[in-house]
């Protein structure tokens, strides 16, 4: 495949044509997080899985987490730590809980991040990996309709690069 003229274009062709990308998942547990996984169980080769994310179903995220082998899981509700870290015991997978976890990962070192935590609940996690200066695949249309101006200001100061990956926020 050629490159593609437009910078942001090209920015996702060589993403998508390096040898092995690394990917964290907010709200891996939902249908876009899901579909993301299924992706990437069909091309593991190419696929290192930094952080997942789900809202409280800690034995649903620690079973992909271990599928997947990543370095991370996290649940946003506190109350499922103690579950979560349980079903990770032994792993070597970190665990972690709470919104400022959640932060935190969206800040790791991942080359893409998809962004798929309902409502606007996921936008801090967003505007992390924005201000980080990541990529972020947008599935969440509420961040931008809540904070859509603020967002394209921290895209615009940091570099990052947004895709909206909904046919709602693409059109």
């Amino acid at each position: 495949l050629s490159p593609p003229v437009s910078s942001r274009c090209f920015k996702l062709w060589r993403l998508v044509n390096s040898m092995t990308r690394s990917v964290s998942i907010f709200g891996a547990t939902g249908s876009v997080g899901l579909s993301t996984l299924d992706l990437i169980r069909q091309h593991r080769s190419q696929y290192r899985v930094v952080a997942l994310t789900a809202n409280g179903n800690a034995n649903a995220i620690a079973q992909l987490a271990r599928e997947f082998d990543a370095e991370l899981a996290v649940v946003a509700d506190d109350a499922a730590y103690a579950d979560l870290k349980d079903a990770l015991a032994g792993t070597g997978i970190e665990a972690a809980a709470g919104a400022d976890a959640l932060v935190e990962a969206a800040r790791r070192n991942a080359d893409w991040t998809m962004a798929s935590i309902v409502g606007c609940a996921g936008l801090p996690s967003t505007m992390a990996a924005i201000e980080a200066g990541k990529t972020v695949a947008l599935a969440n249309k509420e961040a931008l309709v809540s904070a859509g101006a603020l967002m394209m200001a921290a895209v615009r100061r940091s570099g990052a690069t947004l895709l909206p990956v909904d046919s709602e926020h693409n059109a």
